[in-house]
């Protein structure tokens, strides 16, 4: 008898604690559905690679985007600033993706500008896109942290993204079979959009990343002669890379119609990428998201499938 009751008063505990755990449990997301959907996050250059990634995440959760770019609904270019106070308001986040590189010439300065003007419309949480190392983007990383003050601020610094491949800079030389690059026989940790639009999302919504600077690459370290390869094997079409210097590089990017002085800066600008240092992979992407960042062979596989 005593046993029996014994059972029935521990069954009827356990019943209470799991009612009052998933209780809990659904008030958190009750109270963290609330709060996404209380949030109003500008996403600058929304129609680009990531921009368009993490403004669909950050709908799907439920939370108000202000899709900020140059022919949008809401406006928004980098070159022109007036453009920028109208888009900041009635935003409290925003999503920052400088162009056309935080390390070109005014990057500094436009960082600066536009998060006095974020700080002065109540933005309180913001996440930079910055490029993994990239000396020269540290300081418009610093002008954006110095302009806005106490608001919390996260960076994010991506490697090459995979889909530059097919919706990039690299995808019209793909289309024809060849990419010419000035990366001799480096590896880099291509990182996929997805993976990235994910980390930057959870640094917009989620606490915790405040004054952080997240570094994040693929899995593994290709060359470009690898991806090459990848990317034959996954479409069926030969491809393959064609090794050039950075002076060749600029000379074939004025051939496409880039100012003299736009094609030497991007192309001093590869070959430095390019040389070695940010070889490494890093473990940025399973630290934000608890997961492995996806490989290079699964993007190749599903933007070159053969049909």
């Amino acid at each position: 008898m005593t046993t029996n009751k014994d059972n029935t008063t521990t069954a009827d505990t356990t019943t209470a604690d799991a009612t009052t755990a998933n209780t809990a449990t659904s008030n958190a997301q009750t109270d963290k559905a609330r709060t996404d959907e209380a949030r109003t996050v500008l996403v600058t250059g929304a129609t680009g690679k990531t921009g368009r990634r993490v403004a669909r995440l950050l709908e799907e959760r439920g939370v108000r985007v202000r899709a900020g770019s140059r022919s949008g609904a809401t406006r928004f270019d980098w070159e022109d600033a007036d453009t920028w106070a109208p888009a900041l308001a009635g935003a409290d986040t925003a999503y920052v993706n400088y162009y056309p590189d935080l390390a070109a010439p005014g990057a500094v300065e436009a960082m600066k500008a536009f998060g006095e003007l974020a700080a002065a419309h109540g933005v309180r949480r913001l996440t930079l896109l910055s490029g993994r190392g990239e000396p020269a983007a540290v300081g418009a990383e610093e002008a954006l942290r110095e302009a806005v003050g106490d608001a919390e601020l996260a960076v994010v610094r991506a490697s090459f993204f995979s889909q530059n491949f097919d919706e990039g800079l690299f995808a019209e030389g793909v289309a024809a079979g060849t990419i010419a690059l000035p990366g001799g026989d480096t590896a880099e940790p291509f990182v996929d959009a997805d993976d990235l639009a994910e980390v930057i999302v959870a640094t917009l919504v989620e606490d915790g990343h405040a004054g952080l600077v997240h570094e994040v690459t693929g899995p593994r370290a290709l060359t470009f002669a690898e991806i090459a390869a990848e990317i034959e094997r996954a479409s069926g079409r030969p491809v393959a890379y064609a090794p050039m210097s950075a002076g060749e590089f600029a000379g074939m990017l004025g051939g496409f119609g880039m100012p003299e002085e736009e094609a030497a800066w991007l192309a001093d600008l590869f070959a430095m990428l390019l040389d070695g240092h940010n070889t490494p992979v890093t473990d940025g992407v399973k630290r934000v998201l608890g997961r492995e960042p996806r490989d290079f062979s699964a993007y190749a596989a599903r933007a070159f499938a053969q049909e």
